[in-house]
């Protein structure tokens, strides 16, 4: 892996000390979005990686008269991030953040258990914020497409692992870095390494049917489409249409509550009790991991106000939407200054 040639890189080639904060704060502003998205992929939060990433950049510039010029500056830089993320993942109560609550079979008729605030919920990440495609062209050993290692099912199959299996897969097979590197990177064998690399994705073989998420290639013109579609259909409340979008075998969540939903008989029997609640909604198109997504704002019967309501992570596949993620009040709402959303339409 090569750095962009920068100020800050050309100086240490020169065997000059990394001492120009200019330099450091132009190099830190080329890599500010990638490793947030390394933060984001770690921790499964947005706002995590925020803090984290600042964090990362202050201690680089704090210490970068320990640079030893081995490496590459990204690579020192990863490095530190990764640790950083290790260390607050320690410091936790709940080392994963989830989209369902584990072992709970899917529901029937309405929801009625409320927001589960002592659950880690997974946060969507804003198209805004990924770097070109995501990471731009990943190294030799990567695993993953860009595009799959940030959907939100990819993300959520990855919280499962252990945190030093996750660091590992995230830097060997989506990253591409080869296993020596990663070892460096991490401070531990090469051996260990490949082990740790072994059991992630055995874990994640096991997550889907196929050891993978569904693929995705660009955005196509049916996508599009079928995103007009869902928000005709909802500014409508139109359930018939609605419904008519998910394949049979759809999925429903909705953080934070802890019912989900499978199958379009299912998914209609909730509808059916929460869309007669609202007096209408507003919908705008957005995107987050790199998947469509919608903003939906909603007034009520007793408050003709238009509110932030909930935000909706789209995984379309063949045949249709294969899967919801709804994010639903309080979380849906706070999450919509982070994607550029204003609280009322």
């Amino acid at each position: 892996m090569t750095d962009a040639q920068t100020p800050l890189e050309t100086a240490r080639q020169q065997g000059q000390p990394i001492l120009d904060q200019l330099a450091f704060e132009k190099f830190a502003s080329a890599h500010r979005r990638e490793l947030k998205l390394h933060c984001y992929r770690m921790m499964g939060s947005l706002h995590d990686a925020d803090d984290l990433v600042q964090d990362t950049f202050l201690r680089a510039w704090r210490g970068r008269s320990e640079f030893d010029g081995r490496g590459s500056v990204r690579g020192w830089l990863y490095a530190i991030a990764t640790n950083n993320c290790l260390n607050a993942l320690k410091a936790r109560s709940r080392a994963h953040r989830i989209l369902q609550q584990p072992g709970r079979p899917p529901s029937h008729g309405p929801a009625t258990g409320g927001a589960a605030a002592e659950l880690t919920w997974l946060e969507p990440y804003p198209d805004a914020e990924l770097p070109g495609l995501v990471d731009g062209d990943p190294g030799p050993e990567a695993q993953y497409e860009s595009r799959e290692a940030v959907q939100l099912a990819f993300v959520a199959a990855i919280q499962l692992l252990p945190p030093k299996q996750r660091a590992a897969l995230l830097l060997s097979d989506v990253l591409g870095w080869p296993a020596v590197e990663t070892a460096r990177l991490l401070g531990a064998s090469t051996a260990s390494i490949n082990s740790a690399l072994q059991r992630a994705r055995a874990t994640l073989a096991a997550r889907y049917p196929q050891g993978r998420p569904i693929r995705r290639s660009q955005p196509n013109p049916e996508e599009g489409l079928l995103l007009a579609r869902y928000m005709q259909a909802w500014q409508a409340a139109d359930l018939d249409a609605f419904i008519e979008l998910l394949r049979e075998d759809a999925t429903y969540r909705m953080p934070p509550w802890r019912e989900w939903y499978q199958g379009r008989r299912a998914i209609r029997g909730l509808f059916e009790n929460v869309w007669p609640n609202f007096a209408g909604f507003r919908t705008v198109a957005i995107g987050a991991n790199a998947q469509p997504a919608v903003g939906v704002y909603a007034r009520t019967h007793q408050d003709p106000a238009w509110r932030a309501h909930s935000l909706h992570v789209i995984e379309p596949a063949e045949g249709g939407i294969a899967s919801l993620t709804v994010y639903v009040p309080p979380l849906g709402p706070s999450l919509f200054a982070a994607f550029g959303l204003p609280p009322v339409p």
